[in-house]
């Protein structure tokens, strides 16, 4: 069954769903790969993803190694559960808009500055 609170008159996801539990599982995975992503950035990177102190070594390891970025990726996956457990439209489409800004800005912009800062280590 859905339950509704009155306060906000939002719709959620209750936790004999299987979109209850669907939501949880992207939660959990999300916060779990950004942190894990914020922890190599700062053990073997050495830095953070703040730009007054990004990492001074290119970080290749972990879920670096298999996605562009995975701190933005655990940041989808925490929206998508947002998504499913608010039954949210907006917070869908928002979801979507967001992952096409960053496809687009990723590529165009940081990767240059990845090139400059790390050369040939980042190229390959």
């Amino acid at each position: 069954a859905i339950t509704k609170d009155s306060h906000f008159s939002a719709k959620f996801a209750a936790p004999g769903q299987t979109l209850f539990w669907l939501a949880l599982s992207s939660a959990l995975s999300g916060l779990t790969l950004s942190i894990w992503a914020l922890t190599l950035f700062l053990k073997v990177g050495q830095g953070t993803p703040a730009p007054w102190d990004p990492p001074k070594k290119l970080v290749v390891r972990g879920p670096y190694r298999y996605v562009r970025n995975p701190m933005i990726t655990g940041a989808l996956l925490m929206l998508l559960a947002e998504a499913m457990l608010l039954q949210s439209w907006p917070i869908a489409i928002w979801l979507v808009l967001f992952f096409i800004g960053n496809s687009v800005y990723f590529p165009l912009v940081e990767e240059k500055g990845l090139e400059k800062r790390f050369g040939n280590d980042y190229r390959e």
